[in-house]
């Protein structure tokens, strides 16, 4: 954002802030109870008018920026309605969260503030902050549990359920998606050389690898539970054939992504095919193949969760999903749930680690430089 539109945003928080710790301070006077700690947050919000121009700036919108958060939690009550102010307060923390970013990552791009491991505070923060929105909203509002509990009950869950949450991450990631995801992957790469070699089987073997990664999983699912049973046999299979045709798909595009004119330098240094493909085409494939590791991450995780719903020993994410749903149990699925992004996204973070090291040389991991 432009320095003009970072001010014009100052100026409308102050604005915010300073309203609201009017209307803060009148519930403080007349209700001693959640006001007192919301009215410092507005009235620290209203400063945002006298310090436009200050060094520390990003800094003090950073610290009340979690003191809105703490405020916020605090001022939650163990039952009943929350006062009007607490709303207002929600809006001017979230929108205070959203200028710390905003200056945050105007400071990263002017070189005041290194990239690394800075910019991982972006994300961490919307992260949070979305988080606290979700308490305050579904405890100040009084949402029903069995329709959205808060996060705070979800943790509680999480951590009395620690070996059942263990047993069915063992049950679907380790036994389920890491060796079907292996197998897929593989396979696929395998198969798109070969497909590559032979302009036969690229005519005969790409629509069908194009029609097979548009059939749902829902149809899948229950016929690999006939044929390979309830155990984590069947959901391996799953996902073997969901991991199979991205990167078919995707290494054959990467192995037509060498040029003429390099494929020619390779024939005059007398370079036979695999030479070829090893030294040139599969280097040149990488971020294609990466891609399709990437993409296969998460595919695996939902093909393998959504394969339990269809049969399977008394463990694992999706049959705990299942059977929570049927129990009114919404924070062991919310857990679950939890234990499933968590994983994930770890999952998929390791892969782009890993292809930041083999592909260090690719514009798209260098940020385009040249």
């Amino acid at each position: 954002m432009n320095r003009t539109g970072l001010t014009a945003m100052q100026l409308a928080l102050a604005l915010l802030a300073g309203g609201a710790a009017l209307l803060g301070l009148g519930f403080g006077l007349s209700s001693f109870g959640t006001a007192p700690l919301l009215t410092l947050y507005f009235a620290l919000g209203a400063a945002s008018l006298v310090r436009l121009a200050l060094p520390f700036s990003l800094w003090f919108d950073g610290a009340l920026m979690l003191f809105g958060a703490v405020a916020l939690i605090l001022a939650l009550p163990a039952e009943g309605a929350v006062p009007a102010h607490f709303w207002w307060a929600l809006v001017a923390s979230w929108a205070f969260a959203w200028l710390f970013v905003e200056r945050l990552s105007a400071a990263i791009r002017q070189g005041q503030l290194p990239e690394t491991g800075t910019g991982l505070v972006i994300p961490i923060i919307f992260g949070l902050a979305l988080l606290v929105a979700w308490e305050a909203i579904t405890r100040g509002a009084n949402v029903p549990p069995v329709l959205l509990p808060p996060p705070s009950a979800i943790w509680a869950r999480m951590t009395a359920e620690v070996p059942t949450l263990w047993a069915d991450f063992v049950q679907t990631f380790i036994k389920s998606v890491l060796p079907g995801y292996a197998m897929g992957c593989l396979a696929g790469l395998i198969v798109a050389i070969a497909v590559d070699r032979s302009p036969f089987l690229k005519a005969g073997v790409m629509p069908i690898g194009n029609f097979m990664s548009a059939l749902p999983i829902i149809g899948i699912a229950p016929i690999m539970v006939m044929w390979f049973g309830f155990d984590w046999q069947s959901k391996a299979a799953v996902v073997v054939a969901m991991t199979f045709f991205p990167m078919l798909v995707n290494t054959v595009a990467g192995l037509n992504a060498a040029s003429a004119i390099e494929r020619d330098l390779m024939h005059t240094y007398a370079a036979n095919y695999w030479q070829t493909l090893m030294k040139l085409r599969l280097p040149a494939a990488g971020p294609f193949i990466f891609n399709a590791l990437k993409i296969n991450s998460t595919l695996a995780l939902i093909g393998a969760i959504v394969a339990e719903f269809f049969g399977t020993p008394i463990v694992g994410m999706g049959f705990r999903i299942s059977t929570g749903v049927g129990r009114l149990a919404i924070d062991l699925v919310w857990a679950e749930i939890a234990v499933a992004a968590v994983a994930g996204s770890a999952f998929y973070g390791v892969i782009a680690l890993i292809e930041r090291g083999v592909t260090f040389w690719h514009p798209s991991v260098r940020g385009g430089r040249t």
